[in-house]
């Protein structure tokens, strides 16, 4: 599983790669609410990351990151993630809270999923958006990555 895992977050990586350029190419054209939501994805990795760390995290759900740090943000939640594949065990159960206050607790797999699926939503939500915006959605569907 650790390798699938990892498997997903490399295609996770790649789309956001992706994405960060087309966030730059279109800047005059993309949507307040597509910035918006693509700092969302951003930060809530950062988040789980950091709470699978036992670390308080540096930025807050819905905060707006300059453009030019975005692939830096990225790319440390990115390796970040890698290093925690690595080391930690994925039935570890993780106590947190959440950004309201309530304690939960799940396993680091059922985190690392979760950041993926949540990704995936969001970016579903950007492509509409780009679309509003006469911009052409990138195409990150999984099994076309794979074909490459």
């Amino acid at each position: 599983m650790k390798s699938f895992l990892q498997e997903l977050f490399v295609y996770t990586h790649d789309c956001h790669q992706q994405l960060i350029g087309a966030f730059h190419t279109y800047a005059d054209r993309v949507s307040p609410r597509a910035v918006e939501i693509w700092n969302h994805i951003l930060n809530a990795h950062h988040v789980w990351n950091h709470r699978i760390m036992g670390e308080k995290p540096m930025f807050q759900i819905w905060e707006l990151h300059d453009p030019q740090a975005y692939a830096a943000i990225e790319n440390e939640n990115f390796q970040l993630t890698l290093q925690i594949l690595e080391a930690r065990n994925l039935h570890e159960v993780i106590a947190y809270q959440t950004t309201k206050g309530d304690a939960f607790e799940n396993t680091v797999q059922d985190i690392l999923f979760h950041v993926i699926n949540h990704a995936t939503y969001h970016r579903g939500q950007i492509a509409m958006e780009f679309r509003r915006s006469g911009i052409e959605p990138l195409v990150s569907d999984y099994i076309l990555y794979k074909r490459r």
